[in-house]
């Protein structure tokens, strides 16, 4: 419905017809926060053609104290009215500097997507975002429901149910804004779960993602809850993941189906899916972006007896241990991307290696059927997944094409990055503490 509305029509003409009062223009600066204005819907006309005003260096942009304005200038398209604050649009924003894109995620992604389009083809997303739901103590943060305590609490009903207010919310906040939720569950961590809604342009996905998080952890603090997409927040538990389903598509036919295959993907696929391959340990950089989800990848097993993450850069059919999953004809899924990750990079650094495997005609070589969590297992043919920021962002310099795809925005990338790598090896853990104390 507010697709239709929005359609070339500006935010003021929208404003009237759905009476909104105000705009939240919002944009995702370069470590994934998102930065945001409260505008009077009366004013929102000059924001839409000159933009909402940042002092950059408030935000991780990559700019000192001493550099001027960037402005966010809202995308009528991405609008979605607050479920919980009807008078309220949000509006997802790119970011310019002096008159001119400045690369912030958004604007990055964009870019990718303006190639991919030139050459004619459109890239379709949906994301599984998975989160914990948590409350604070005076011992810390503990699972929100203390009866939540099984080994295998996945697709539980009892769990499910004990939230049913809380998710039932959100599934009717997403039927109404015309997202098409189509399931929900319990997921393999205590207090983790996940819902699902219907793909999308990707870029409209991207924008759905930063906003999910948003309503997510608002709907949670309205309840005195906690919702977490952190990768990994308790070391016995599963991550968070935010794997990702991709197909590409020529006007309404799906480019990697092939209904001759055995796997039901096209030549194109294959090529596709070998150049994510090629660039996957680079890639890891954009999909685990924090110290953290580095607890998550090759994770040791947990109390579920499984990850569910990946370890190698591999590939399968609809087999749940490999980086890439090809679950039905068509598409595949990458489970390489985590709960921390700003969806609009992992976008842009899967489709740029894509299309660039697809010019190439890159090969993802034999399928494995074998389960990739298994230890002790050998795979000497597979390359790993990197097991540390630090090892990872070696990976992204080294990678010519994804450095390409950052722009000007991979130097502010891994200075941030590296900048939080420095500050973590500089603290002393309460575990080297107790190891070293009597050394």
């Amino acid at each position: 419905m507010v697709a239709t509305l929005t359609a070339n029509k500006s935010l003021s003409q929208i404003a009237e017809e759905l009476n909104l009062k105000f705009f939240l223009v919002s944009y995702t600066d370069v470590l994934g926060g998102t930065r945001a204005k409260l505008v009077p819907a009366a004013k929102i006309a000059s924001v839409e053609e000159s933009g909402a005003f940042f002092a950059p260096f408030a935000s991780n942009l990559g700019l000192g104290p001493d550099a001027g304005e960037v402005a966010a200038i809202p995308d009528p398209s991405s609008l979605i009215v607050l479920p919980w604050q009807p008078s309220v649009g949000w509006v997802a924003s790119d970011v310019y500097l002096d008159g001119k894109p400045f690369p912030a995620p958004r604007v990055i992604f964009k870019q990718v997507l303006e190639k991919c389009h030139n050459l004619g083809y459109e890239l379709k997303t949906g994301v599984e975002a998975e989160f914990f739901l948590l409350k604070n103590t005076d011992r810390g943060y503990q699972i929100a429901d203390g009866r939540d305590t099984a080994e295998r609490p996945c697709y539980d009903q009892m769990n499910l149910m004990r939230q049913f207010d809380f998710l039932a919310t959100i599934i009717e906040y997403l039927e109404q804004l015309g997202w098409e939720p189509y399931q929900c569950d319990h997921e393999d961590g205590n207090g983790q779960f996940e819902i699902n809604w219907k793909y999308s342009d990707a870029l409209t996905t991207g924008d759905r993602h930063v906003f999910f998080k948003y309503m997510v952890k608002t709907l949670a603090e309205q309840r005195g809850l906690t919702a977490t997409f952190m990768p990994k927040p308790f070391s016995n538990l599963t991550g968070n993941g935010a794997h990702l389903h991709l197909s590409l598509w020529q006007d309404e036919t799906n480019v990697f189906g092939d209904a001759d295959d055995e796997m039901g993907l096209s030549q194109l696929g294959y090529e596709f899916l070998g150049g994510v391959l090629e660039h996957g340990r680079g890639l890891t950089a954009l999909c685990n972006p924090t110290i953290n989800s580095y607890r998550r990848i090759g994770a040791t097993t947990t109390a579920s007896g499984s990850t569910w993450s990946p370890r190698y850069i591999s590939y399968g059919g609809n087999n749940r241990s490999h980086m890439i999953r090809i679950p039905e004809a068509g598409r595949f899924e990458c489970r390489l991307i985590d709960g921390a990750a700003t969806v609009y990079l992992a976008q842009a650094g899967i489709l740029a290696a894509g299309l660039a495997g697809m010019e190439n005609h890159a090969s993802p070589g034999e399928r494995l059927d074998e389960n990739m969590f298994v230890r002790g297992s050998e795979f000497p043919n597979l390359k790993t997944i990197p097991n540390s920021l630090y090892e990872a962002l070696q990976c992204l310099q080294a990678d010519e094409l994804l450095m390409s795809v950052l722009g000007e925005g991979a130097k502010t990338y891994l200075d941030l990055r590296y900048k939080e790598w420095n500050s973590y090896s500089s603290q002393v853990t309460p575990w080297e503490l107790k190891q070293y104390i009597d050394s």
